[in-house]
């Protein structure tokens, strides 16, 4: 189950975010989003678990608990909506 895991501490690493999530249980991948420019952490990020029940239990222990100063916000992650492929028409 993806995970998506928003105000994330800007000091946390993809390894800080892992071992948080692997309290849990099994995590398969986490994933810090950066900014393109800077490689700086956008403060936002995602966290794969193999197990449903592992995923929702992280997110009962870790929505909403204070990490480096932070409350964490963690749901399900939804799917990115498709793009339209024409694009804004300019005439």
């Amino acid at each position: 189950m993806n995970l998506y895991v928003s105000n994330i501490s800007f000091k946390l690493s993809e390894e800080g975010l892992r071992t948080l999530f692997e309290q849990f249980g099994q995590v398969a991948s986490a994933k810090l989003i950066t900014d393109r420019e800077t490689g700086r952490s956008r403060g936002f990020g995602f966290v794969e678990m193999d197990s449903e029940d592992e995923a929702r239990a992280a997110i009962g222990g870790l929505n909403g608990k204070e990490v480096e100063g932070r409350a964490l916000s963690v749901d399900v992650a939804r799917d990115k909506p498709a793009r339209s492929s024409s694009g804004p028409r300019r005439w």
